[in-house]
């Protein structure tokens, strides 16, 4: 195996510091930790970007051109560009967090064994299948989900010999897949929907907006379902003769899940009831509670030498594994610190523009965070940039007369329409590529319909969230 480069090495080891620094302030650690933090997130951000592509550069240009106006503008700006950077250390904390999943089950046979089951489901089984594989996979391996079962899907279609049927199963596989992914978002105490807008919007926590978040999960994943079996393409003769397009489905049942299962019901179980236990937030028991799953996770894989086994990955995912995701990391941070400090500028200037959003009434402002979410998607705004530069513009959930749990299930429904909608995120481009379509034909064309009827549902939702609960 290659050396790290230097610069993938140090990257990778203030990765992990700012990990520990910014968990140990959700856990209590004191304010002196913060300056150090910041450091850490600028470095990370400059080390990761040197050696990351075109787009992410322009991101912190942006970044620092933002930094220079807030300095010369604002009497608070220094201050601004705290509470950006802050945003920033959290984000790379948790993703590093959150990737030591991903590490972990990498080298896991049954984790592979239990997406091949799914992807092999018959028809009856395969979307529901597929869209439970896609929710619980998604809680583990986030974006890593689409590639997992994408592969095995489309693997799973290439054994078809019927080219019409062959395209049809596995657009309808990969958007069963996807729309999982999707459906978890709202809910997961691992999702970034519900770590960014628990954090933005005051008086909310994930204990709190869990009960109505799950129906929000709930509506995309049945609307899916709904979708799916109502608008099925119509097959050329051919296509539809009898026997035509029958796969022989994987052997074995449903145990075959049971790795799956139990590995989510220890990571959701254990940050539940640590979250519960110590009133630490669910963000801070997860970037705490996530690797410690992991290392169990990668100490169990196979007898021999566990805790060599342990370091030697633990190494390896600190220096080589976790700088590589350098692109996506600095995406990421930077979108949090562009909404922060584009979020502080704007300010002055919605109030000078005499804009005053707490005369809005409370159900337009609501509805408005929903559709701006997918509407900025549309033009490449990530979701975590969108929620940082919306949320802090709007009045407290007090002031509008709502709830918190009312004003966060707005913006992660938002979240979840952006994500099954925008040609610019991660699982619309992965799709694509799976598929060898564009991104804006899966977006718009494919999943055009059931963002339009999500995004009602969720609104309808939304609003009798507010208003009767």
């Amino acid at each position: 195996m290659p050396l790290a480069s230097p610069i993938d090495r140090a990257a990778g080891i203030l990765l992990i510091l700012d990990l520990a620094l910014v968990a140990l302030g959700r856990w209590g650690g004191g304010t002196w930790m913060e300056p150090v933090e910041y450091a850490c997130a600028a470095a990370v951000a400059g080390l990761l970007a040197a050696r990351a592509s075109r787009q992410p550069r322009v991101f912190v240009g942006i970044g620092v051109v933002l930094s220079l106006i807030a300095l010369a503008t604002l009497p608070g700006g220094a201050a601004l560009i705290g509470d950006g950077l802050a945003q920033a250390a959290f984000i790379a904390a948790f993703f590093a967090a959150l990737a030591t999943l991903r590490h972990a089950a990498e080298t896991s046979p049954s984790i592979r064994d239990c997406g091949l089951f799914l992807a092999s489901r018959p028809p009856g089984q395969r979307y529901a299948a597929l869209t439970l594989g896609g929710a619980a996979f998604g809680t583990v391996l986030n974006y890593g989900s689409i590639a997992l079962l994408g592969s095995l899907a489309t693997a799973s279609a290439e054994a078809e010999p019927n080219p019409e049927i062959r395209e049809i199963r596995t657009r309808r596989m990969l958007l069963a897949t996807a729309r999982g992914l999707v459906a978890m978002l709202p809910w997961s105490p691992l999702s970034f929907a519900i770590a960014i807008t628990t954090a933005l919007i005051p008086g909310a926590s994930w204990a709190g907006v869990l009960p109505y978040a799950l129906v929000s999960g709930l509506l995309l994943a049945s609307i899916g379902w709904a979708m799916d079996s109502i608008f099925k393409p119509r097959l050329s003769a051919a296509a539809s003769a009898p026997g035509a397009g029958r796969a022989e489905p994987e052997p074995g049942g449903w145990a075959r899940t049971l790795p799956l299962v139990t590995l989510l019901a220890v990571i959701g179980g254990g940050a539940a009831t640590l979250h519960l236990a110590t009133g630490v937030s669910i963000v801070g028991v997860v970037m705490v509670w996530a690797p410690l799953v992991s290392a169990a996770w990668v100490w169990l894989q196979g007898p021999g030498a566990r805790w060599r086994r342990l370091s030697s990955r633990a190494a390896g995912y600190t220096v080589r594994d976790l700088p590589r995701y350098r692109a996506e990391i600095v995406l990421l941070m930077m979108a949090g610190f562009i909404g922060a400090v584009g979020s502080g500028l704007l300010a002055p200037v919605v109030r000078g523009a005499g804009l005053h959003l707490e005369l809005v009434p409370a159900w337009a402002l609501l509805l408005s965070a929903l559709w701006l979410m997918p509407l900025a998607g549309q033009i490449g705004m990530n979701p975590i940039l969108a929620a940082s530069l919306l949320a802090p513009l709007l009045p407290s959930p007090e002031a509008m007369g709502v709830s918190p749990e009312a004003v966060v299930c707005a913006f992660t429904a938002g979240w979840a329409v952006a994500g099954a909608s925008s040609p610019y995120t991660a699982s619309t481009l992965m799709l694509a590529a799976f598929s060898g379509t564009t991104a804006r034909r899966v977006g718009l064309v494919w999943n055009g319909a059931y963002a339009l009827v999500c995004g009602a549902a969720l609104s309808a939702w939304v609003l009798c969230i507010a208003y009767l609960l």
